[in-house]
């Protein structure tokens, strides 16, 4: 071959060239107006990345998913043969060669969080395999997908049904350890509005307290060399502030709360909780309870709508209203437990119930007001009345009663006592007698729990219900031929108590015993090493029922 028609080969081939760059960069400025115009998700360099995604997006291109592909057959390997460890850093792997594709990411989580940990045989072993789901999205997954509402979604839905819920045996196990990671956090009654007010980060904490301020200087006298090292020093005491701090504090004129700064900083930093976003929810919704998981669920679903593209999205709108009715039949923590994990103490939070209620109206209005929304709307109500009434909280009862009446005209006339016994009665009727015997139990053990925590109104009502559903139940299998009846109500008070006596931690059970014992005096008794079953309270409670 001639020079020339080398010379003409190579101009040919670099022209070619040149018009394919050409057409590929105009392709690409095209599909990332497109993937902008219609809200899609861009897949090029992310922003703040670490090291090692950055050097999987960019310098290896396609080879990734290659890569990504051999790690997920890897995965599969490891779980059919029971090799879970190892699937751990093959999850945050794939996550960082394929940053993007966020539905790979929730399975991953979903696995660990659900088929794994349900293999573990010891809780902690399951809550373990939780915890590391919900990292991979909280801590990961997020970052990388700002704004895919699947993520936030996925992640809400793990605190939701897997710690929230109550189809896995260990459930409590969850709650308690994710309530006393919270509670040390962020204590058992917050004031939100000082976490507010606290700086948000580092360089807030500095624009206030400069080099000059005095701050700094106690700061070094207490021991500490840096901020961090102080913050460091407070999470490893579980948020005790150094003795020494406090102390050269006292002669500086404090402009900030220097705990809750503290606090603020780890509240995120653990959970990837930002005060703000949580003062914000419960000025919406209501006071939320945020050592539970609901509260948390709530959160994330919020946060997927203020990330989202128009503020819209059906799976976080619909958490959203399930975690608050949640929250509300069970969102208000009483008691956990710090020694076993075995038992958690819940109660409902009427902090939210008029947000559920708005929940429940906006999605019967919104759904072309279908039956089945109508439905939804109006069993609330009712369960929400019996709740209310229940609790004490008559006054709120009645308004929501009110409202049941205004749904359905003329299809309520008894008054609102007998409208909850009515509700109670239809519950517990067609029931066994040991299942009767559980609920009517499960009463006289919240009463108990009540009257150690000082809510007599609420043991008060709890003692009622007891009553009350005995005698229905009694009544209405009386003349049921050959059909074994229920224990006396006092033998069934009786062992309930002494089972409380016996099983609730000493301090509850000392602050119980001597109520009853308060209770005996005050009959002229004398409390027997075998409890009465009277419950004491503020005022007199129902009589034992005859049978």
């Amino acid at each position: 071959m001639s020079k020339f028609k080398i010379l003409v080969v190579n101009l040919s081939l670099l022209l070619i060239t040149a018009i394919l760059v050409v057409a590929i960069n105009w392709s690409s400025v095209r599909m990332n107006g497109l993937i902008k115009e219609n809200n899609l998700h861009a897949t090029g360099q992310i922003k703040n990345a670490p090291p090692m995604v950055v050097f999987t997006t960019v310098a290896l291109g396609s080879f990734r998913g290659i890569l990504a592909d051999i790690l997920w057959l890897r995965a599969a390997s490891l779980q059919d043969s029971g090799n879970y460890f190892e699937m751990v850093q093959l999850a945050y792997w794939i996550t960082e060669l394929q940053p993007r594709f966020s539905g790979a990411t929730a399975y991953l989580a979903w696995n660990m969080a659900y088929n794994i940990s349900v293999t573990c045989s010891q809780p902690e072993d399951r809550w373990r395999w939780i915890q590391e789901g919900i990292r991979l999205i909280r801590d990961k997954a997020i970052d990388y997908n700002p704004s895919d509402p699947l993520i936030y979604k996925e992640l809400g839905w793990i605190f939701q049904h897997k710690v929230g819920n109550v189809l896995d045996d260990a459930n409590k196990y969850y709650k308690n350890h994710l309530a006393i990671d919270m509670e040390n956090i962020i204590g058992a009654k917050p004031d939100w509005s000082k976490f507010v007010a606290a700086p948000k980060d580092e360089e807030a904490f500095k624009a206030i307290y400069r080099k000059d301020n005095p701050f700094w200087q106690a700061l070094e006298a207490a021991g500490f060399n840096s901020l961090s090292e102080l913050y460091d020093d407070f999470v490893k005491n579980n948020g005790k502030m150094p003795e020494k701090m406090l102390t050269e504090m006292a002669a500086v004129k404090s402009i900030v709360d220097i705990e809750h700064y503290l606090r603020r900083q780890w509240l995120w930093n653990k959970f990837r909780l930002d005060a703000d976003l949580i003062y914000q929810i419960n000025s919406q919704y209501g006071a939320l309870d945020w050592r539970l998981p609901e509260a948390q669920a709530i959160y994330w679903a919020t946060k997927g709508l203020e990330m989202t593209v128009g503020n819209r999205d059906l799976s976080c709108e619909r958490m959203i209203t399930q975690a608050l009715k949640d929250a509300f039949v069970s969102g208000r923590l009483l008691w956990l437990d710090r020694q076993n994990h075995e038992n958690i103490i819940l109660a409902p939070n009427f902090n939210v119930i008029d947000a559920v209620s708005d929940a429940y109206e906006k999605a019967y209005l919104e759904n072309n007001k279908q039956s089945s929304f109508r439905s939804a709307k109006l069993n609330f109500y009712k369960e929400a009345i019996t709740l209310l009434y229940n609790y004490g909280m008559f006054s709120k009862a009645k308004e929501y009663y009110q409202k049941l009446r205004k749904e359905e005209p003329g299809a309520h006339r008894l008054r609102l006592e007998e409208f909850v016994m009515r509700e109670w009665a239809e519950d517990v009727r067609d029931a066994s007698v040991k299942q009767a015997t559980d609920i009517i139990a499960g009463f006289i053990f919240r009463a108990c729990n009540y009257i150690v925590l000082g809510d007599d109104d609420a043991a008060l009502a709890q003692e009622r219900m007891a009553s009350y559903i005995y005698n229905n139940y009694s009544q209405a299998t009386a003349d049921i031929k050959q059909r074994v009846g229920l224990a006396p109500y006092a033998q069934i008070k009786k062992s309930v108590t002494d089972a409380c006596l016996q099983n609730f931690p000493p301090a509850m059970a000392a602050i119980l015993r001597e109520r009853l014992a308060q209770e005996a005096a005050a009959r002229g008794e004398k409390l027997s090493t075998t409890p009465r079953t009277t419950l004491p309270s503020s005022r007199s409670l129902l009589p034992i029922p005859n049978r």
